[in-house]
């Protein structure tokens, strides 16, 4: 009898535990790793002897979609998850690096760009993407302990225009 009492008991902590890790996951953010090189220097440069970078993610930024140039942003494209760096926000006129083109980027939508062109597939490959499909905002570094700190927002001036 005692031994049903503390499964039952042990079920019901469980259970409890995992609706809250989803609901904190799934509603004010997580923590997911950085594979890749398409976002060096800023994740998992070539001095990190660690592995992957884990980031902190923040999911209040999705309520009215309040993102600015330079945010880091995690949003899945065909089933597939990818961390870039927002380029250019609706209405914005993007220069496309390497080439004379100029994009307008529609409204719901936005340019995202990896800080390693060489090695990244991003809007230049697929175009400007839903705000939609942005699952949230990358604000920390949280692993390895000497990469710990805050990500920087930051977009070359000369590649938008808001005209």
């Amino acid at each position: 009898m005692a031994s049903r009492y503390f499964w039952w008991n042990a079920t019901k902590k469980f259970f409890t535990i995992g609706l809250v890790g989803i609901t904190v996951r799934d509603r004010f953010g997580s923590i997911v790793p950085v594979r890749g090189n398409s976002m060096s220097p800023t994740f998992n440069p070539r001095t990190n002897t660690y592995g992957d970078d884990y980031v902190l993610v923040e999911k209040f930024c999705l309520e009215k979609y309040k993102f600015s140039h330079g945010d880091v942003v995690v949003f899945c494209n065909h089933n597939e998850k990818y961390i870039k760096r927002i380029i250019g926000l609706p209405g914005d006129w993007v220069a496309t690096p390497y080439s004379s083109d100029v994009i307008k980027v529609p409204v719901g939508h936005c340019w995202v760009e990896g800080d390693n062109p060489s090695s990244s597939m991003d809007s230049r490959s697929f175009g400007p993407i839903p705000l939609g499909l942005i699952n949230g905002r990358v604000t920390h570094i949280v692993w390895p302990p000497q990469r710990i700190g805050e990500i920087e927002r930051t977009v070359s001036g000369d590649r938008i225009s808001s005209l």
